[in-house]
């Protein structure tokens, strides 16, 4: 079971928000809105693409490592090094 399944129809609520918004701004787009009125836009989107992140990474922590740390120590690191890796792709984006 996937450590976000407690919190699986908040996250799909804020993706149908975010896929919403992502079809807004290809309608700005295709309309010649102003440049400030859509890199707005893809601000926000960034910004509740970041919360979703940071949500599951919490989640993860939380609910995988913590129960690989209870199974084995080696279990344990396994989970961090991931969740480490999860980090540093976050950071770069």
């Amino acid at each position: 079971m996937a450590g976000y399944s407690g919190s699986k129809q908040d996250y799909l609520t804020r993706l149908r928000r975010v896929e919403g918004q992502v079809r807004g701004i290809q309608r700005m787009v295709q309309e010649d809105d102003y440049c400030i009125d859509v890199l707005t836009q893809v601000s926000a989107i960034t910004k509740a693409l970041q919360s979703v992140s940071l949500g599951l990474l919490e989640d993860h922590i939380a609910h995988c490592v913590v129960d690989a740390a209870r199974e084995s120590e080696e279990a344990a690191h396994d989970k961090v090094a991931e969740a480490s890796a999860a980090i540093a792709r976050l950071v770069k984006s």
